[in-house]
């Protein structure tokens, strides 16, 4: 998955300010805006998958259970999910279980829409628009039974921690969403991002760690392209999986 995140202001009119200022006049967003390209074919995937795959961001609740045309099959959320690959891969593998993917740039959205053409998927709806304003807004309090937020930015200079998508405050709101014995699943390249992670999710009253400290990977989520390549540079991959008391 495209390692990118999540957190800082959504700049429809940008204007020239310091970086200070911006960070003391922000409010938590869940991604970075970046520019860019559209191939052609994401482009057309946009046009003709949206209409049928996306959801559009209001400030009503929804019903998961019509957006995907059934009730029985467990709901998970997508974060930041890059060029879709992972969670293409991962809607492929579970196929009994459906997947609201959330990302805010347009090439990563043709991208999912593209794959889910080839592939066939009915089991993904994205929403091209930020996550907290979704979690906040638009789903239903204990209406998921999963939440998947793989490789997002670490942020690693000391004075970016702030931007750093997983934070007490954003976990309690994901645990608000989960129902009880549902899952938060959390992956990391960055050795010191993965036990800030495990810091603020051990802190969490309402999670409870399936592992002593790091998960071994779950069968679900396949390896990135990025992830064989750091592997074979000996590079590790944390996994944090927690559950919804």
């Amino acid at each position: 998955m495209a390692m990118t995140e999540n957190t800082q202001i959504e700049q429809e009119n940008p204007i020239e300010v310091t970086e200070d200022e911006a960070l003391k006049n922000r409010r938590i967003r869940s991604f970075v805006l970046r520019q860019g390209r559209l191939t052609r074919g994401q482009a057309r995937a946009l046009e003709t998958g949206l209409p049928q795959f996306g959801i559009s961001y209001s400030s009503e609740l929804i019903d998961l259970d019509t957006k995907f045309n059934r009730s029985e099959s467990k709901k998970i959320l997508e974060i930041g999910f890059g060029m879709g690959e992972t969670t293409a891969k991962i809607a492929q593998t579970l196929p009994d279980c459906d997947f609201l993917a959330a990302e805010v740039h347009t090439p990563g959205v043709g991208a999912l829409l593209k794959l889910i053409e080839e592939l066939a998927l009915t089991n993904i709806r994205i929403i091209q628009h930020d996550v907290v304003e979704v979690l906040q807004n638009m789903l239903v309090d204990a209406s998921l039974d999963g939440v998947h937020i793989f490789f997002p930015d670490p942020w690693h200079k000391t004075r970016h921690h702030k931007r750093r998508l997983i934070q007490a405050g954003f976990v309690k709101l994901l645990c608000s969403k989960l129902k009880v014995g549902g899952y938060l699943h959390v992956a990391t390249d960055w050795q010191e991002y993965a036990e800030w992670v495990l810091e603020v999710l051990n802190a969490e009253p309402l999670l409870q760690n399936t592992a002593e400290n790091y998960a071994e990977k779950p069968s679900y989520r396949p390896l990135t392209k990025f992830e064989n390549r750091g592997i074979k540079l000996g590079h590790g991959v944390w996994d944090m999986v927690f559950t919804r008391k």
